[in-house]
């Protein structure tokens, strides 16, 4: 499937996923997928190179321009818990996503999101956007798992190619299995490097300096996607104005709805988002 549209302003690279549901139904997540509803929602043309089934088609709409790669399924996720205890299970796997399948006029794109959740996102992409202001979530790269789909942290073989190639990278702790260390070398490596701590706001890591930028105080329901959501806000927001804390202050806001909601049901628009901006209470 391949909506053609002008060159977007926003691209973001990733599978979109089949989240299992304890009742043996579905939701459509991914960074992909959230980052891009959340970007269209925020007024911008946004384009997604992604690769699954038929399910895909679902995020088709105006103002997002899909580029799929086919495959014989989506990427499927399940998650069961045991007491505080999660396992995470992929399920099926979808294609790689390579730099050849990137449309002409997206290597033109201005902002430009990878965001593997399976190892999905070849990293030679990190040079197919020239001139582009890169933004990773590496959590896809920080992933592996067994022959019965169960997820383990994996080693990040090429992560000092990807960390120097890009602009700046949003992950948080638990992207990490709460390894401080590997974050720790994971900041000297990178130009920009946001880290994100849900209801405890984010901290900016940058040029040796680290600046802890409050969230905003929100009832929460459902914290999924909220990662992606932040890190589409603070990439747009970066793009924009150029200064980092301002950056993180807007994505903590942008990413505060969307938890006081199933999955993406409250993504904020621009109006919105300068409303709480303005009048807001941010978590003391």
């Amino acid at each position: 499937m391949s909506l053609s549209s002008p060159v977007p302003e926003y691209v973001v690279v990733g599978h979109v996923t089949r989240d299992l549901l304890p009742d043996g139904g579905y939701t459509l997540g991914g960074t992909a997928t959230f980052a891009a509803l959340a970007a269209t929602r925020l007024g911008l043309a946004v384009g997604m190179l992604t690769s699954g089934g038929p399910e895909v088609e679902q995020l088709a709409g105006e103002g997002l321009s899909v580029q799929c790669c086919p495959a014989g399924e989506t990427t499927v996720f399940e998650n069961i818990y045991l007491g505080h205890r999660r396992l995470q299970y992929i399920r099926g796997l979808a294609c790689t996503i390579h730099p050849a399948d990137v449309p002409d006029l997206w290597r033109l794109a201005p902002i430009v999101h990878l965001g593997p959740i399976a190892q999905e996102v070849d990293t030679a992409l990190v040079a197919a956007f020239p001139g582009a202001l890169l933004g990773i979530t590496p959590q896809g790269w920080l992933r592996s798992w067994d022959q019965q789909g169960l997820v383990s942290p994996a080693v990040w073989t090429e992560s000092t190619r990807v960390l120097e190639a890009a602009d700046l990278v949003v992950l948080s702790l638990d992207d990490l299995g709460g390894d401080r260390d590997l974050l720790q070398t994971y900041i000297d490596r990178s130009r920009l490097l946001v880290l994100t701590m849900g209801d405890q706001g984010a901290i900016v890591h940058r040029k040796g300096s680290a600046q802890r930028v409050p969230a905003y105080a929100v009832q929460e329901v459902d914290p999924t996607g909220a990662g992606d959501v932040f890190a589409a806000g603070y990439l747009i927001r970066y793009a924009e104005t150029g200064d980092p804390i301002e950056a993180a202050r807007y994505a903590n806001c942008v990413a505060s709805f969307v938890v006081e909601g199933p999955g993406a049901t409250c993504l904020p628009t621009r109006e919105q988002v300068e409303d709480r901006l303005a009048h807001g209470r941010l978590v003391d």
